[in-house]
């Protein structure tokens, strides 16, 4: 076969398989957001002094984390919520780390008067995450705690 023939057979070849390689790229699935959460964190409040609730997850996904939606709430009050209703709750803080992961915190201050009309016993958080690419993850019990009775 001649240098003529030859040289633009493999360029043809390496620019078909460029274009497979791209379409195959383009044709993979999106995948979900994965979250894993630290055991939340609750403060009472002293004296004159407010109580906290923290809540901490990594948050990982290919596209990048857009956010992290948090709704806390009693066992007691048997909320069912979906993952619609969390599009409207209150959003953690998150900073991006690295290859496409973010640690978002959730905190909510918690005065005197607020802690004595908390339920005692077991609460739920449930969260929101949502990628770059707006692939979401709903987990209606991404952590439990107890408040002392």
């Amino acid at each position: 076969m001649s240098k003529r023939v030859l040289l633009p057979s493999l360029i043809g070849v390496a620019v078909i398989g460029a274009v497979t390689a791209g379409g195959l790229a383009m044709a993979s699935p999106a995948t979900k957001p994965t979250v894993k959460s630290d055991s939340p964190h609750y403060v009472a409040p002293t004296g004159s002094r407010a109580g906290s609730l923290t809540f901490s997850a990594e948050v990982h996904d290919d596209s990048g984390v857009r956010g992290l939606k948090v709704l806390v709430w009693p066992a007691s009050a048997e909320l069912d919520p979906t993952e619609a209703e969390m599009r409207d709750v209150e959003s953690a803080t998150c900073r991006g780390t690295a290859d496409g992961t973010a640690r978002c915190v959730y905190s909510l201050e918690v005065g005197a008067e607020e802690a004595a009309e908390l339920g005692r016993g077991t609460w739920y958080i449930s969260t929101l995450a949502t990628a770059k690419d707006g692939e979401t993850v709903f987990l209606r019990h991404a952590a439990t705690f107890d408040l002392a009775r």
